[in-house]
């Protein structure tokens, strides 16, 4: 049944004029990481909306999680009146940027040498800070389930949209993810895993520290040009097989950790041959959804991922010509 303490949390953060969205109940999921889903249906993304679901249908388009997420006491009640939904902050239309600093979840789990020294998220924020010659301000933070924490900044509209990072992939730093446009944090008062996220300092959020804006604001991208590739008429079929054999070898051989990631940069390098006309998203899809599934990752995760990097390729379409036409 639904408890009052999630609805009390949904509202206060509304309050502050976070903008807020139902998770799954945390009694309803023994995964982690599933329990912190939006409370929506797999099926239903912007790639694959079937309209079954009712803001769809009336929409006439996709409405995902950020879209719904919202302040409206009224909405809030009438959600959280139902089931022990978890609570969700929309990043983005709140105007926060969250960080969020994790502990090593295993005994093994040691920082790369460049972090050599550090335990956790907050002593490479700390390291971070030094080299900049910033500081981490006092905010607005959160305990998370497994000890980490989250720090709330306030990024209101006007600068650049800053990007969410993950760890060392491209993100700031061993156990430092950053939310912001298009991401989302469970807020203090849910549970996960039947862990609580739990309020630490109880302040407005502070502004966001100009050198952390700096390290996080992503630098303009070059104009892309499309590129072509001239084959003989009788090579251009083989060239794509080899493309989709290579981009499959390339993501069932990722290591634990890193499939995500893999399946993101086959996306991209096969929606280029899609973006060109060599193949369709339909095609890309269906190489490498079930490869994917094979190595363990989730059908939701899959299908952002594949739909994220269909469009990052689709900016730097890859055409196949024949060489004939070529010469003419």
């Amino acid at each position: 049944m639904p408890g009052p303490g999630l609805l009390a949390a949904a509202l206060a953060h509304a309050a502050r004029g976070w903008h807020v969205f139902p998770l799954r109940p945390d009694t309803e999921s023994t995964d982690e990481d599933d329990a912190k889903r939006p409370a929506f249906p797999n099926r239903c993304t912007a790639e694959r909306c079937d309209r079954v679901d009712p803001r769809c249908r009336a929409a006439g388009r996709h409405v995902g999680w950020e879209e719904r997420a919202t302040t409206d006491p009224g909405r809030i009640r009438r959600a959280w009146s139902t089931r022990p939904y978890g609570v969700g902050v929309a990043c983005g239309p709140s105007g926060l940027l969250v960080v969020d600093l994790d502990v090593p979840k295993t005994a093994d789990d040691a920082p790369p040498a460049v972090w050599a020294g550090a335990r956790d998220g907050l002593d490479v924020l700390t390291a971070l800070a030094a080299r900049h010659g910033g500081s981490i301000d006092t905010t607005y933070t959160v305990i998370t389930g497994r000890g980490g924490s989250h720090l709330y900044y306030r990024h209101l509209s006007g600068g650049p949209e800053l990007r969410n990072t993950t760890g060392e992939r491209g993100g700031l730093g061993w156990k430092v993810d950053t939310r912001s446009h298009g991401g989302y944090v469970v807020a203090a008062g849910s549970t996960v895993a039947g862990r609580p996220y739990a309020v630490a300092l109880d302040c407005e959020p502070a502004p966001l520290p100009a050198w952390l804006a700096g390290l996080l604001t992503p630098t303009p991208r070059p104009a892309h040009r499309p590129v072509a590739v001239t084959l003989p008429a009788d090579r251009r079929g083989p060239y794509v097989a080899a493309a989709i054999r290579r981009q499959v070898a390339h993501l069932t051989a990722a290591p634990d950790g890193q499939r995500n990631h893999a399946l993101f940069v086959s996306a991209v390098a096969l929606g280029q041959l899609a973006a060109g006309g060599a193949l369709t998203d339909d095609d890309v899809i269906a190489v490498l959804e079930p490869a994917a599934l094979s190595i363990g990752l989730r059908p939701g995760e899959i299908a952002r991922t594949i739909a994220s990097g269909l469009r990052t390729g689709a900016r730097n379409p890859r055409h196949l010509t024949n060489l004939g036409k070529a010469a003419a």
